[in-house]
């Protein structure tokens, strides 16, 4: 017989690697600051965008406010944020 501890911390190994590997989302936010062809090239660059998908998420952006740009890994999405506020947007991970 299994000992309850042993599958409690198996419950919850498997739970953490749920939440590590869980797919996020990358948002962009709207602000007053940046051109349009500033966050279409951060697209392309870091997002790894076509020109066509950058100047879509652009628009969205700055008509809704906000886009989901990118979905993946917390790990990934981190890095990818930090490049898009180190290039002066405003970004999120959800």
């Amino acid at each position: 017989m299994i000992p309850l501890s042993t599958i409690k911390q198996t419950e919850e190994l498997k739970l953490e690697q749920k939440v590590l590997t869980k797919n996020h989302s990358l948002i962009l936010f709207n602000d007053d600051f940046n051109t349009f062809d500033h966050v279409i090239q951060c697209l392309i660059q870091y997002c790894h965008h076509t020109q066509i998908q950058a100047e879509q998420c652009t628009f969205i952006v700055h008509y809704n406010g906000k886009c989901d740009v990118k979905s993946g890994s917390l790990e990934k999405l981190k890095v990818i944020k930090d490049q898009l506020v180190d290039e002066g947007l405003t970004a999120e991970i959800v």
